[in-house]
């Protein structure tokens, strides 16, 4: 079997920086709209519904600024992590009570629950615990940046 790395699941192309949208439902459909027109997604509805009921679920702000919303979906074609990073913080559920200014959104194929796609979206969960990795995200200026942080940020760790 061959191995994934980060960089063959993360794609630019569903990257966002200085996105505009205001609350949760804007950068989801926002993320979603993208996610569908770059045909990672079967259908942007049912994706969006999954990724609410796992919101409802529980707390996916996990602080320092950065939610991590997922949904586990029939309507996701490809497994991958959409990623907003927003020109304004926004209200989320949060475990420091925080706004929100970079979004990690996981699409994942129902049926990738236990492959080496989940083990990637791990990957991209321990970035997430280093506060020095999220403080540069925060400060991202454009999609390559933020590209190259999380790909070359994944290699150090490995």
């Amino acid at each position: 079997m061959t191995t994934l790395s980060l960089d063959q699941l993360i794609d630019k192309d569903i990257m966002v920086v200085n996105s505009t949208a205001r609350n949760k439902q804007e950068v989801l459909e926002e993320l979603g709209r993208l996610l569908e027109a770059k045909g990672y997604l079967k259908d942007v509805d049912t994706f969006i519904e999954d990724v609410y009921l796992r919101e409802s679920e529980g707390i996916t702000g996990i602080g320092g600024g950065v939610a991590i919303p997922h949904g586990k979906s029939k309507g996701v074609k490809q497994t991958t992590v959409a990623i907003a990073k927003l020109a304004h913080p926004i209200e989320w559920e949060t475990l420091d009570e925080e706004k929100v200014s970079v979004v990690f959104l996981f699409a994942v194929r129902d049926v990738d629950a236990n492959t080496t796609h989940i083990l990637l979206l791990q990957q991209v969960a321990i970035l997430l615990a280093d506060d020095s990795f999220i403080q540069s995200v925060q400060e991202a200026k454009s999609v390559d940046e933020l590209y190259q942080l999380i790909v070359n940020h994944q290699a150090n760790i490995q």
